[in-house]
Order: structure tokens, then C-alpha cells, then sequence
């Protein structure tokens, strides 16, 4: 028999180094479930992508067990870390603060592809080109 669904927690924490503190502590502590266990078992899965945050969707049991998928970083992470800036322009139609080639955007894509909803690959860069536009990176050949 399956187990009965008692709730989902959604939370962004950095890769590999999730600990008791806000915002993973309270968020388990208040449904009962083990913290220091969940932080070994995020911290095993995540540590080959280090230095993003990554969503995670926690499924909390009625005994207290509980289960979680990670998904991959942001598209804006990714993007930023392709181009190496630090964070996106104020102004994307005036202010350009970086460029991306279509290989970059590309590799973007077969990373980011399984967290889309879409299967077509041309789709999801289109969808990924424009969230480069709005952060102010162009993307050129």
C-alpha cells in the first residue's frame, strides 16, 4: 500500500551545502521530519553541482519519512555562469552586459531541457534565448 501524502516543501538551497539553518531547518522542523538526515542525503546527491542553488520539491509522508527530487539550477544561473557576469543589466533593451555563442546556449538547452515543458529542442532554446534577452546577453554565432 502506498504511503499517504501529507505535503510538499519547495525550497532553492546551494548545492552540497544545506544545514539545520532557516530556511531547510524550519521548513522540515515544522513537519516533523528528520533535518539532519535529508541535509546528508541533499548534501550526497548535490555536491557535483556546487556553487548554484538548486529547487528542490520535498514530499512529506504522514510518518514522518519523506522523499525529494532536485531539479537543475536556474536558467538565468546557467546563463550568468556561460557569460561569466555576475548578475543581469537594469535596462535589457539599452544596457547589453554580455553575449553568448549558440554552442553555449546550446549546452544550456541538453542540461536545462528536462525541467521544461517542452520536449523540442529548438523550442526550448528559443525559451532559453529569451530569457538571455531579458537579462541583457546577446546571443550571436
Amino acid at each position: 500500500m502506498a504511503k499517504k501524502i501529507d505535503g510538499y516543501i519547495k525550497l532553492q538551497i546551494d548545492a552540497g551545502k544545506a544545514n539545520p539553518a532557516p530556511p531547510v531547518g524550519p521548513a522540515l522542523g515544522q513537519r516533523g521530519v528528520n533535518i539532519m538526515e535529508f541535509t546528508k542525503a541533499f548534501n550526497e546527491k548535490t555536491k557535483d553541482m556546487m556553487g548554484f542553488k538548486v529547487p528542490t520539491v520535498i514530499t512529506v509522508y504522514t510518518d514522518r519519512s519523506f522523499t525529494f527530487i532536485t531539479k537543475q539550477p536556474p536558467a538565468s544561473a546557467l546563463i550568468m555562469k556561460a557569460a561569466g557576469l555576475k548578475k543581469g543589466t537594469d535596462n535589457p533593451l539599452k544596457n547589453k552586459v554580455g553575449k553568448l555563442t549558440k554552442a553555449q546556449l546550446m549546452e544550456i538547452v541538453n542540461q536545462k531541457i528536462v525541467d521544461l515543458n517542452t520536449d523540442d529542442v529548438e523550442m526550448a532554446a528559443n525559451t532559453l534565448a529569451g530569457t538571455a534577452r531579458s537579462m541583457g546577453v546577446d546571443i550571436v554565432d
